[in-house]
């Protein structure tokens, strides 16, 4: 059968024959020229008996026939009195069925739509229409005009279908005058629009480059990218030198912007640091947080040596000899309102841990333990038998209300405070400002916050280095554990992980039984050999499965970047098969039995937990950055995807919806952090020079427990053990601290 070459196609919409669950992916039949149409795409706001036009392309599906892909459609006002029956009756408009709306067309023929936007109350000579009804109808339709209109004027800026709602929603039928006066407004006033966006809007509209509205909303989109690097702030000249690099123009015209902008307070200024209003703001009351916590608990003197005495008894009773450190830091933990324990691997993070859990239970308090991922969560709840939870849901996070997946709300706050006498917090590095001031929220005065973690390894995704700031303030209570234990000492992932970290050299070769390093040069030969490892020899080596081997790479792109390294792994490891349902979403092709994970937070997406039966014993939403799973069922005809994440959750994702996965064979170092893998393979060969640093490579083989796998270039090796780091982050929640507390006394 011959696939038309239409791109266009225009008719009415019949019905649905599916709508994902979250309204956005549609399968409909569509009435064109006398014939029936199957069309799929994203339509959210598309309404059964609407008259649409819409671009795409026909395509032929091996299981459903000939179908029309929808890119991009408006709706268009019916054009006949058939076409204008239909849509009245088709319960567009509230009030008006089937019969109803064939009277009111009988009545009116072609002239319908014209009588009911100016003659409104000539409906009311219909029987059964009263005039109340008939403005009622009127008013509908006016403000369905509305939307369609908008949604035809926008989309002469390219800007999607659900992006036109928000913006309508937002402004009404103010969005004109709002886009004539500023259209930048549409960056700083909708989720969703950056200034990307805005910016091409306003340069088709004819806006000047030098547009001081361009200029102010250029400052503020420099500082949110500069949040994705890390970064709390920016100095002056750096943040109008990037600025002026993203507008093409020179850092002097900038500086009357940013005035106003501080006039506004959109963003602050200290010294010569720009914040925008969210980080400094954040980080202000972050510093306030720690102090009203730090402020509930007293420290005596008497009460350290009780602290001590009941600890020694634990450990007996455990069986455990703790180093001096260890106990100093049950002590410090158990009257302070706020401490933190810091430690590289093996140095007895885990048992001081422990010990601590011991010590409160004994006291009879109330824990809540939590990790920043769902891999570090099981993590802890292995390593100290008492339940953790991710940090978001210990905060019950949902999504916000017409925010889409992108923006959290967590129910426990200041309000709602979480109820424990102490929190532990593991993987404390991970954890970014913005997410450190929601659990700060969370936390009543007289609650003891824990927080553990190790400096040395990447900071957070998100801005700040949260860990590291307390620590250097020297505010409050902390135990550094360097000391590497007996029973560790035998290991050399972590003999070699501390040599990296103090940049010593280490030795490359394969008489280690758990640090294994092959020379090779060339990329296509270190994948074949990583196949090889994950296949054959790593999981009977290290007894686990193969699917819990990772392989981390340090960059995304590249012969040995993860991007690449997905294609080649799914190829040999999950190939082509009758037996293995398959479905395509932009670049990325995923199989049943992937190994996939999320790249963005969706606080909105659905999960369950099912029993053995298949009963749901748990439920909620929420799937964020990081989290691994595996495919489990892919339905075309049903529309869904089915993913089974490490801690059970089984998330549905409409396949229309699919942009937020990718494939997981290999992940980049970054992604990792937080997670423990019984064994991770490392392709270092040739990565770009920006990635060669210490404590890159630290993180990636501390992320190994019972064995490492190093493919590539010895010399690459030691370039990263020399290179001290990446620059650090502008952050300033340590001098926040120490502002606060100076002025307390």
């Amino acid at each position: 059968m011959k696939i038309p070459e239409d791109r266009e196609i225009k008719g009415l919409v019949d019905h649905f024959i599916y709508t994902s669950a979250d309204g956005t992916f549609k399968i409909f039949l569509l009435i064109t020229g006398g014939k029936e149409v199957v069309c799929v795409g994203n339509c959210r706001d598309l309404e059964q008996g609407e008259t649409v036009e819409a671009e795409g392309a026909y395509e032929m599906n091996p299981s459903y026939g000939l179908q029309f892909r929808v890119s991009s459609y408006r709706v268009v006002p019916p054009a006949d009195a058939i076409s204008m029956e239909r849509y009245l009756g088709s319960g567009a408009v509230k009030g008006v069925g089937e019969a109803l709306a064939r009277r009111i067309v009988k009545t009116f023929g072609d002239d319908t739509f014209r009588i009911i936007e100016e003659e409104p109350e000539r409906l009311a000579e219909i029987k059964g229409i009263s005039m109340r009804k008939a403005m009622d109808i009127a008013v509908q339709l006016e403000g369905k005009r509305d939307l369609r209109d908008a949604m035809m004027y926008l989309g002469r800026f390219h800007i999607s279908q659900n992006l036109s709602v928000k913006i309508f929603d937002r402004y009404g039928t103010g969005l004109y005058e709002v886009l004539q006066e500023n259209p930048y407004r549409l960056a700083e006033d909708i989720e969703g629009v950056g200034f990307q966006t805005a910016d091409r809007i306003a340069m088709e509209m004819g806006v000047s480059p030098d547009s001081a509205f361009r200029l102010r909303c250029g400052i503020l989109y420099t500082l949110q990218q500069s949040m994705g690097e890390g970064h709390c702030y920016l100095p002056e000249e750096e943040l109008l030198g990037r600025a002026a690099e993203q507008l093409s123009t020179v850092p002097e015209l900038l500086r009357d912007g940013l005035r106003d902008l501080e006039a506004e307070m959109k963003v602050y200024r200290r010294e010569d640091r720009i914040y925008s209003s969210l980080m400094y703001h954040t980080e202000l009351n972050c510093a306030a947080g720690l102090i009203r916590i730090a402020g509930g608990i007293r420290e005596n003197d008497t009460a350290g040596l009780s602290v001590e005495r009941e600890v020694q008894r634990i450990a007996a009773e455990e069986g455990i000899t703790p180093d001096p450190l260890q106990i100093e830091a049950v002590k410090k933990a158990a009257v302070n309102g706020v401490f933190l324990l810091s430690g590289g691997p093996g140095t007895g993070k885990t048992t001081t841990i422990n010990l601590m859990i011991r010590f409160f239970m004994a006291q009879g308090m109330d824990l809540l333990l939590a990790a920043p991922t769902g891999r570090a969560a099981k993590r802890m709840t292995e390593a100290t038998g008492y339940e953790a939870r991710t940090i978001h849901r210990l905060l019950e996070v949902g999504g916000a209300p017409g925010e889409g997946g992108g923006r959290a709300v967590f129910q426990k706050n200041e309000d709602n405070p979480l109820e424990a006498d102490v929190v532990i917090i593991d993987e404390t590095s991970m954890v970014d400002i913005l997410l450190f001031h929601a659990l700060l929220k969370a936390i009543l005065p007289g609650t003891h916050l824990i927080l553990v973690g190790d400096m040395d390894q990447l900071p957070s995704v998100g801005p700040g280095e949260v860990l590291r700031d307390l620590i250097e303030s020297g505010v409050y209570p902390s135990v550094v554990l360097r000391e590497i234990f007996r029973q560790a000492a035998g290991s050399d992932i972590i003999v070699n992980a501390h040599k990296i970290n103090r940049g010593e050299d280490i030795r490359l070769d394969t008489n280690s039984k758990d640090f294994l390093f092959l020379e090779r040069n060339d990329s296509s030969v270190i994948k074949q050999i990583a196949v090889w490892m994950l296949r054959d020899k790593l999981p009977e080596y290290c007894h686990t499965e193969r699917s819990e081997i990772q392989v981390l790479t340090p960059m995304r792109k590249g012969e040995l970047g993860c991007l690449e390294m997905n294609r080649y792994l799914q190829s040999v490891l999950n190939p082509e098969s009758p037996a293995k349902a398959e479905c395509l979403s932009g670049e990325n092709r995923f199989r049943e039995g992937d190994k996939v994970m999320q790249t963005k937070n969706d606080y909105h997406l659905e999960w369950e937990i099912l029993g053995k039966y298949g009963d749901v014993i748990d439920k909620g939403e929420g799937v964020f950055n990081g989290d691994i799973g595996v495919i489990k069922q892919i339905s075309e005809s049903g529309n869904f995807m089915k993913v089974e994440f490490d801690d059970r959750r089984l998330v549905t994702y409409p396949l229309g919806s699919l942009e937020d996965l990718e494939l997981a064979y290999a992940i980049t170092i970054h992604k990792a952090q937080g997670s423990e893998y019984p064994a991770v393979i490392l392709p270092l060969l040739d990565p770009p020079r920006m990635l060669r640093y210490r404590n890159l490579l630290y993180t990636g083989i501390t992320r190994a427990r019972s064995c490492v796998v190093i493919l590539g270039s010895s010399e690459t090796v030691r370039g990263m053990i020399s290179r001290e780091g990446e620059r650090r982050r502008y952050s300033s929640l340590k001098e926040r601290i120490l502002e606060l507390e100076e002025s307390r006394r």
